[in-house]
């Protein structure tokens, strides 16, 4: 008989699906590695079970414990079917500016979720990056996960997503683009893949308002770059200790409304459904191709799925609110 002992053992061999139509202005190969088939339907299923084996290995998370966590609510979904299985309660942190759908996903697999305001500084004690560290604090018998900063997120992907892209593509993979929040998944996957050949050319997709693109370029963290913005999952007005600028060959940036008209263009005419951070992927290709060449293999990481956004991008009123359609 065929089957798994659990669902976290589901997690990760998701496919690369090759991109025929938004893709079509492109001259080469590109391939897309769809994250939502991970069991909570997003990438961070790996970094989150990852964090939690290390944590339970080394005596932070003790049983019975409680996780507490900042997320904007892939991780955190993540952290909750780990915690189901394994035994662990869970608050989550969330900023006002997440779907309500991603909140209620949190809810329905019993974590207690907190809402805080997304437009203050990160240090403000109202912002979920207080919120959820302070919680950590004062909460008996818990661990603060702090993804931003806790290195067993990018060594997840070392182990898994980078192994897993080299093999498929065959060691043929040229380019690795993929959007940067925590830096995680880019920093990680890019270690492995650069191990393998050093010429693998690594594109982050940062977001305006965020920090990561000036900083990238310049080594300046530019206060004046941070402003609130749309896109969720990418962008930071922090520098995650996950974030290793050396391994990115550079970033370009993606406009709100470009990433919501793109996120939609993948589900119709490509078939997939995926989220936000993917339409940003996807026109920051665009933006590269003279980049490319016709015999390049560029891999793009689908993060999430629609279904998180059901309410925002795939939702003509709210797109018309916000001037994007």
């Amino acid at each position: 008989m065929q089957y798994v002992k659990n669902i976290l053992e589901t997690i990760g061999n998701t496919p690369l699906v090759q991109l025929n139509s938004v893709t079509s202005e492109i001259d080469c190969l590109v391939l897309a590695k769809v994250e939502t088939f991970n069991p909570g339907n997003s990438v961070k299923d790996r970094m989150a079970l990852k964090m939690v084996e290390d944590a339970e290995a080394d005596g932070r998370l003790k049983p019975g414990g409680t996780i507490i966590e900042g997320t904007s609510g892939n991780t955190g979904m993540g952290l909750a079917l780990a915690a189901i299985v394994k035994g662990y309660k869970c608050i989550f942190v969330i900023s006002d500016k997440q779907s309500k759908e991603k909140m209620d996903i949190l809810k329905a697999v019993g974590a207690e979720v907190i809402v805080c305001p997304t437009n203050v500084e990160p240090d403000d004690p109202r912002s979920y990056y207080s919120v959820s560290k302070k919680l950590g604090e004062e909460t008996p018998n818990s661990w603060y996960v702090n993804q931003y900063d806790n290195p067993s997120n990018a060594i997840g992907h070392y182990e898994q997503t980078g192994p897993e892209i080299w093999e498929q593509t065959e060691g043929k993979i040229t380019h690795f683009v993929v959007g940067v929040g925590t830096g995680g998944t880019i920093s990680g996957t890019a270690k492995f893949l650069k191990e393998q050949n050093p010429d693998i050319k690594i594109w982050g997709i940062d977001t305006y308002g965020s920090v990561f693109k000036k900083y990238h370029e310049t080594g300046v963290f530019d206060e004046n770059e941070i402003y609130p913005y749309i896109t969720e999952g990418i962008g930071e007005d922090i520098l995650p200790e996950n974030v290793d600028f050396s391994l990115i060959d550079g970033f370009t940036k993606v406009t709100d409304k470009d990433a919501a008209i793109y996120t939609r263009k993948i589900a119709k005419e490509e078939g997939i459904f995926v989220g936000n951070s993917a339409g940003a992927a996807i026109k920051g290709i665009l933006q590269l191709k003279e980049h490319f060449k016709k015999e390049d293999v560029v891999v793009v990481l689908f993060h999430d799925h629609g279904s998180r956004y059901v309410g925002k991008m795939f939702n003509d009123d709210w797109m018309r609110e916000q001037g994007f359609l």
